[in-house]
Order: structure tokens, then sequence, then C-alpha cells
């Protein structure tokens, strides 16, 4: 695979117009205003994992209009006082996975809320909720990219952010959680949507977005033949009187305009040979990013990105703003 971008010095100069409707703040406020009259609350219950390290609940809070969403609570067994927090959001097509896939930041002192993605889970890992409530089918395959695209009202991922903001919210009633210390985090998809809970919540410790999707979608869709950006493609080519109506709703979930409303210090990483998330989505996102920033650059990678080597930089990131040690 070729470089599937400009170079890295015109990358890091990036710096596109965003395309932000005259209501979106309007539009976000009296979403999760609606879905706020739902307390914030996580039902738990222990799992037997035989872990004798870390302590895993399986929970469900409220999300979109109070519907349930399932997540895993992974904490050290043994921590005293209140955690430091990491709510972690899954890459596109998987869902929350089995307990035993995330041990990584309950092993470094953090407790880790691990959402479900509503719909998602049925691609390459496990998922667990519904689409829109009750009564709606599980998880599904193939992807969600236009399911409800006419209308922002109706868009899929109006109910995945507005979940993964209650994630936050609901994380902060736990008893072993220090409210203050709550970091987002995700890869692809998962790095999107921490973007964007970085937009709508004003007061969190920290972003880690790893090679993050739903940035700069148009220039995405026009730019790249990899799924899933080719699905919306896909859709405006036989929907050929609906294009400037599907840009339209999906700016309201774009992470340029989210980004440019962040002030939580935030760690992104890039790969410049990856055509599923191309690097100048990625960096067009990174520089509209309002708050501190750090990004970690991958030349010869694709949508792996950094891979393990990414992980001791996120660690050591994560610490800095948490003051946790690691290990």
């Amino acid at each position: 695979m070729a470089f599937v971008s400009m170079g890295l010095t015109e990358l890091e100069k990036y710096l596109p117009e965003r395309t932000e409707p005259a209501d979106f703040a309007a539009f976000w406020a009296t979403t999760l205003s609606e879905s706020r009259e739902f307390p914030a609350e996580l039902q738990t219950k222990p799992v037997d994992t035989g872990f004798q390290t870390v302590t895993v609940e399986d929970v469900t809070f409220p999300g979109f209009a109070g519907q349930p969403v399932k997540a895993w609570l992974v904490r050290p067994r043994d921590a005293d006082g209140p955690l430091p927090a990491v709510v972690s959001y899954a890459g596109y097509g998987g869902g929350r996975g089995l307990a035993h896939d995330h041990l990584l930041w309950a092993s470094a002192g953090y407790a880790q809320l691990v959402m479900d993605t509503r719909g998602q889970g049925a691609g390459w890992t496990v998922g667990d909720t519904p689409d829109e409530g009750p009564g709606a089918g599980g998880p599904a395959y193939p992807g969600s990219m236009t399911r409800g695209i006419l209308d922002p009202a109706t868009y899929f991922y109006r109910r995945v952010f507005t979940d993964a903001v209650r994630a936050v919210d609901a994380v902060r009633t736990h008893r072993a959680v220090d409210p203050a210390r709550v970091l987002v985090a995700g890869g692809s998809q998962g790095g999107g949507i921490a973007l964007a809970v970085a937009g709508l919540v004003p007061d969190l410790a920290g972003v880690l977005a790893d090679v993050p999707f739903l940035q700069h979608i148009r220039r995405a869709t026009e730019s790249t033949d990899a799924y899933p950006y080719k699905e919306i493609a896909n859709y405006c080519k036989t929907h050929r009187d609906k294009i400037e109506t599907v840009f339209r709703t999906v700016s309201y979930f774009d992470g340029l305009n989210f980004a440019a409303r962040a002030t939580a210090p935030a760690l992104y990483s890039v790969a410049l040979m990856d055509d599923v998330c191309p690097p100048d989505t990625v960096f067009a996102s990174y520089n509209h990013y309002l708050g501190p920033k750090e990004i970690s650059v991958y030349p010869y990678n694709g949508h792996e990105g950094g891979g393990g080597h990414h992980v001791p930089v996120a660690l050591a990131f994560a610490a800095s703003l948490v003051r946790t040690p690691l290990g």
C-alpha cells in the first residue's frame, strides 16, 4: 500500500473549512437534555471470571431516550479509593466483546467502562445492545452508516453519541470512580465517538483517539473506496437526488465540529497509509481541535495504526493527566 494522502508537511497544515449547521449546538443540547431526563445510574452484576487481580461487573445504563445500553466495568480488585476511569468505545461493527478482552486499563490502575455499540457487534466481536429500544432486533451485520441518514433526528449516530455521553454520566456515579478523572478512548469508530463526547462533555480529564473515524466525512467519501465510508458513497450513487440531504445530516455528526469545541487534553494517532480513515481526515480533525493536543504519526502503517507500539504512549499520556502510576 502506498501513501494515500498528501505529505506530512502538508497534513500538519491542513485546516479545511468546517461545514457546521446553524443549529448544531441547539440540536445536541436538546438531544442530551431529553436523554438526561432519565437518571444516570449503573445497574451492575458481578461476573465470575476466575480473574484474581481484577473485578468485572456486567453493567446496564440508560442511553439515548433512556434505552438500556450494555457495558463491562473492569477495575483492579484491591485498589483503594476512587479510581481514574477510562470510558472506551468500540470500532465499527464491534460491540463490547468479552470481559477478558479488556484487561489493559485495569492492569494500569484504572476503572474501565467498555460501552457496547447499539445494533453493532456481529462483525468481529460480540455485541448485546439492540438499536432503538425494546422490540428491536439484536446486533446485525453489515453496516450502519446510512441508517436514518435523511434526517439528523433519525440518524444512527445520534443514538450512539448520546449513549456515549450517558456512559460518562453513568460511570461517574460508581462508588469506585473519581468523577473528576474520567477519560474517553477508542480506535477508529471508537476514536470518532470519543471525539464527539469530548465536544459534548466539557469537563473530561482527557481524550485518546486512535486513527479516528467519522472525521471530515464528506471528504472521506470522495477520497477513499474503503468501507465503511463507501456505504455512504454507495447510498448516494443510488439516491442521486438525496446527496445534499445526506451530507447535511452527517454534518451534525462530523468530528471536525466536535473537535472545534473540545477542550480536554487529547492524544491522537494517525497512520499515513490508512485507506480506511485517510490521514487528511484525521489531521483535519486534529488541526481543528481546540484543546491541548498531541499526535503520534505512524508513517508506514495502515488502519492498524500504532498497534501495540502505541500502548505505552497512551498509558504515559493518560498517567500524565491523572497522575496514576503505570503499574
